[in-house]
């Protein structure tokens, strides 16, 4: 019985939760309210732009990042540097500046426009030009103005004129919160190929030119090579005035990872194109490389370049050994730390199934095997649907998203209450009905639920194989992306496919009885422990006090159905809806806050190893000076990471090498969204983590470890890294 009048209760609580969501928004809106770090919009019928910072104020360097924001009206866009065979890019004049010596525009890789049998180059919907904003005196006050002429086009093209200004005053360099859109797009910057290491930071290269033809119109041929396969392979040539390129017509190499390029040359004659000065940006996707040369330079290979064979048996021969990974990946992710907490739902519903009929026995575990696939499928459609889109893409990466995991803390916590009985699952009468028809009333619609369930909380977790797996999908097209997903789905539902192929195994497992309820109230235990993992990884991404209130409303909604079992409890009878609006409102809650930063800490300190932020630019620079680097990509919510850490990483040997006067540990933290690190992990053919890889005088371009670290496989990558043999004795 409850000590207040339930009629109080109900009350206290109805009104303490419309406090609490109000309050909610009205913090919400009042930090979306606040832009420092931004100037005004400068807004038209078709475009609204305006200047952004990725710190909203100057600190103590001589640089500031900023950028061009542009939002587009749909099917409008604005043009590249080099727009092709029509428009004109965006020219900002900085006169209206203080304090500033020189600012750069930087140009991510564009689309490609082909119409009515022209080419241009250029960006539509939205697109941030990144800034580098050069001071004349370091840690003064700025203020960053001018005018900006560009040229907008749909089926039209109409010039405008826009005004900007952005003041940044002198003090300390906090990021704003347009640091990580800004990383994001300089992460899209082609980076210039004739500079040391580019190959290695781009993963994309330029390895022959040719020329064909006569006097007349000429054809141009450009090979070029990946570090992975390649998805969308493009260059886009920048010659004499006067000559233009048609849109290159590909042919891939055996192996998917080099192409030929072939393309007319109109307006110049193949003598004056072989000694033409060409700037040639290849993309691939997001990543670009560029580089200026001659087809001279490649003579006499340019001439006669190496057969680069059509798409044929090798790649079908691959997607053979790497559907034999994805199967071997699934099976194994039975086993991983992220699944077992849930696959506890299915220790309840076997023992139950004790003494039951083979039929009702294969009938549930085929139920759960086809949750496993249909998740798996769901999974593979929203991947395409984020690539079609032009978005980085990775395995595990909703874990990054607050409302993703609000809604697996809500999930568990109703999860956790059947177990312990405060509420059973009911259809509709009428759905009730025609399911116990089809399925015998062996509750197949939570077999169902709990194989989908074991699904989404196995993605943060690497398996064995699974890496070369996802990373092989995730780079090809909707083929190979529907046949991996679907193989890794087959591999996890395995041993439920298994048992309904021999459903005697059930026979074996003890009959129900009153031990079943403590099993249930241990199992319920495991996934609240589950629940209260995810919001920590929650709270690394919207603060403790707002995980905290996300935690809160998954406990009251529980406590609301408990009501249900108290005699003459007025709550109880209005449980089912109450517990409902808590629910969504655990689900909705993290929409009102604003992310934390994604910035990284510049260095910290874990059991005796100084980890550096990551900079892929500085991981050269050690090994120029005969330093070895370590790069531990890892998060929060990456239960495989946490084992390496513990088991390999911060321990014995790994962890005294890593305390090494000749040695850098670096850290990149994927917790929270960062555009640099999915772009870097992306350059390696990584699309999940963990991943690390050494660097070292031997091996500049780095040896990538295995999922699940060993310390004899750190030790020797380390040793063939630095050129030290010794490293291996010290294991």
């Amino acid at each position: 019985m409850f000590t207040l009048p339930s009629r109080f209760a109900f009350f206290a609580l109805f009104f303490s939760l419309i406090g609490l969501l109000l309050g909610a928004i009205i913090f919400g809106q009042g930090a979306r309210a606040n832009e420092p770090g931004a100037s005004n919009w400068d807004e038209n019928d078709h475009v609204a732009m305006r200047l952004v910072a990725a710190t909203t104020a100057v600190g103590q360097g001589d640089e500031v990042r900023a950028a061009l924001e542009f939002q587009l009206k749909k099917g409008w866009k604005i043009y590249w540097r080099n727009p092709g065979d029509a428009g004109l890019p965006p020219m900002p004049k900085w006169d209206a500046s203080e304090n500033i010596s020189g600012v750069e525009t930087e140009w991510p890789v564009p689309e490609r426009f082909s119409i009515f049998g022209f080419e241009t180059f250029g960006y539509e919907d939205a697109v941030l030009l990144p800034l580098k904003v050069s001071l004349e005196e370091a840690g003064k006050a700025t203020t960053l103005g001018g005018i900006v002429d560009y040229l907008v086009c749909e089926e039209v093209c109409i010039p405008y004129r826009a005004s900007v200004s952005l003041d940044l005053p002198a003090g300390e360099a906090t990021p704003s919160r347009f640091v990580h859109e800004i990383d994001r797009y300089r992460a899209r910057v082609p980076v210039v190929q004739n500079a040391e290491s580019a190959t290695q930071v781009a993963g994309l290269s330029l390895i022959g030119l040719a020329s064909e033809g006569g006097d007349g119109d000429s054809t141009l041929i450009v090979e070029i090579a990946s570090d992975r396969p390649l998805a969308t392979p493009d260059v886009m040539i920048e010659g004499p005035v006067g000559a233009a390129f048609s849109k290159p017509q590909m042919v891939l190499s055996e192996t998917g990872d080099a192409a030929r390029l072939t393309m007319t040359a109109t307006g110049i004659d193949v003598a004056a194109l072989d000694t033409a000065e060409l700037t040639l940006t290849i993309t691939d996707g997001n990543r670009g490389v560029e580089t200026t040369t001659r087809i001279a330079a490649f003579e006499p290979a340019g001439k006669d370049l190496p057969n680069i064979p059509s798409l044929a048996d090798g790649d079908r021969s691959n997607l053979v050994i790497i559907l034999f990974f994805a199967l071997l990946g699934g099976l194994i992710l039975n086993l991983m730390p992220c699944v077992l907490p849930v696959l506890s739902l299915k220790v309840i519903s076997v023992v139950s199934k004790g003494g039951q009929g083979k039929a009702h026995v294969r009938a549930g575990f085929l139920a759960t095997a086809a949750g496993i696939m249909t998740a798996f499928m769901a999974l593979a459609v929203a991947v395409i649907a984020v690539k079609a889109g032009g978005m980085t893409v990775g395995w595990g990466v909703q874990f990054q998203q607050p409302v993703f995991l609000a809604f697996m803390v809500a999930m568990l916590t109703l999860f956790a209450c059947n177990l312990v009985g405060l509420f059973e699952f009911r259809l509709p009468a009428f759905i009730a009905d025609r399911a116990a028809v089809l399925g015998k009333g062996s509750g197949l619609i939570g077999d169902f639920l709990t194989g989908m369930f074991a699904t989404l909380l196995a993605t943060p977790c690497t398996a064995p194989f699974l890496g070369t797996a996802v990373g092989f999908a995730l780079s090809r097209g909707t083929g190979e992306i529907l046949a991996v997903f679907l193989t890794l789905g087959i591999g996890l539902a395995l041993p439920y496919l298994a048992v309904a192929a021999f459903p005697a195994v059930a026979g074996f497992l003890p009959k129900p009885g009153s031990w079943m309820r403590w099993l249930k109230y241990t199992m319920a235990a495991a996934l609240a422990g589950t629940g209260i993992w995810l919001l920590s990884v929650l709270a690394a991404l919207i603060g403790h006090q707002n995980a905290g209130a996300v935690g809160f409303l998954a406990v009251i909604a529980a406590l609301v159905l408990a009501t249900r079992h108290v005699d003459g409890s007025r709550m109880g009878r209005i449980a089912w809806p109450l517990s409902a609006m808590l629910a969504i409102l655990t689900v909705a809650l993290p929409l009102t806050f604003d992310p934390l930063e994604t910035t990284q800490a510049v260095k910290t300190q874990d059991d005796g190893i100084a980890w550096e932020v990551f900079d892929e630019a500085v991981i050269r620079e050690h090994v120029a000076a005969g330093r070895s680097v370590l790069v531990d990509v890892t998060a929060d919510w990456c239960v495989t990471c946490q084992w390496n850490k513990k088991a390999v990483i911060d321990r014995g040997a790994v962890a005294k090498w890593l305390g090494g006067a000749k040695v850098v540990a670096m850290r990149a933290d994927w917790t929270k969204p960062n555009p640099v690190i999915a772009a870097y992990l992306n350059r390696h053919g990584r699309y999940g983590i963990p991943f690390n890889i050494i660097y070292g005088p031997e091996v500049p371009s780095g040896i990538p470890l295995p999922e699940l670290l060993s310390v004899t496989d750190v030790m020797q990558a380390a040793a063939t890294a630095s050129g030290d043999s010794t490293l291996i004795a010290a294991q």
